[in-house]
């Protein structure tokens, strides 16, 4: 059963020095990547039975670290941003300013489906296989409703994407894949910002199934298509 951050804060920071702060942090860290690493591993299934389950056990690792990140700051220490956070913080800080995000996923011999979202005041999804191109509707499927501007971009945001890995392989995990699914998901800015890249060789983000649910892409009729 995880606990809430000021539950965690009232066990486990409350009346530490900076230093031992400081160790909890690194120590949080460390799960975070952990976690992440076993949902991302070819290898991984998840148990039903376990609870909480290791997705869920990200969402309250990634609140307490920040709660300790505070509590470090007010014990008097000066938190330095590693080169993995601020990348996630000018990712964070730049969302609003997203026109265009292209989501590109496939094979060589089936061909790279791209989906598209144009965002101004409001949305405009299409995608395209080859030469087609087909409108797409982007439903929220939580509420039952057609997403609209600020919906979709607060679900992306829910998606944590700034934390993600720029490249995903399995060599990192000491496999060799050749063809299977490649990836890559692209943000173009309005403001100036240089595009952002991400993308995978038969490896994935620990959330990746969450990103294809917001383009509408469903795995199960896929299959019952072929």
């Amino acid at each position: 059963m995880m606990i809430s951050p000021e539950s965690y804060y009232e066990q486990y920071i409350k009346g530490k020095t900076k230093e031992q702060i400081r160790s909890a942090i690194h120590g949080l860290k460390q799960e975070m990547g952990r976690l992440k690493n076993t949902m991302e591993s070819p290898d991984y299934v998840q148990e039903p039975i376990v609870h909480p389950s290791e997705d869920t056990s990200i969402h309250w690792t990634r609140e307490y670290l920040e709660r300790a990140k505070l509590a470090y700051v007010q014990a008097g220490g000066t938190y330095n941003l590693s080169k993995s956070e601020e990348k996630v913080v000018d990712f964070d800080a730049n969302t609003d300013s997203i026109c265009k995000i292209t989501f590109s996923i496939g094979g060589f011999f089936g061909g790279y489906r791209s989906y598209v979202v144009e965002i101004s005041d409001n949305l405009k999804a299409y995608t395209k296989l080859w030469e087609n191109v087909e409108p797409l509707a982007l439903l929220d499927t939580d509420n039952d409703e057609t997403f609209t501007k600020s919906t979709f971009i607060s679900a992306l945001a829910d998606l944590y994407i700034g934390e993600w890995r720029r490249s995903y392989s399995t060599q990192r995990f000491g496999y060799m894949v050749c063809d299977g699914t490649q990836w890559e998901l692209e943000f173009e800015y309005n403001n100036g910002h240089k595009p952002v890249r991400f993308n995978g060789d038969n490896s994935y983000p620990y959330n990746f199934d969450k990103l294809k649910m917001l383009f509408g892409i469903n795995d199960t009729e896929e299959v019952e298509d072929e």
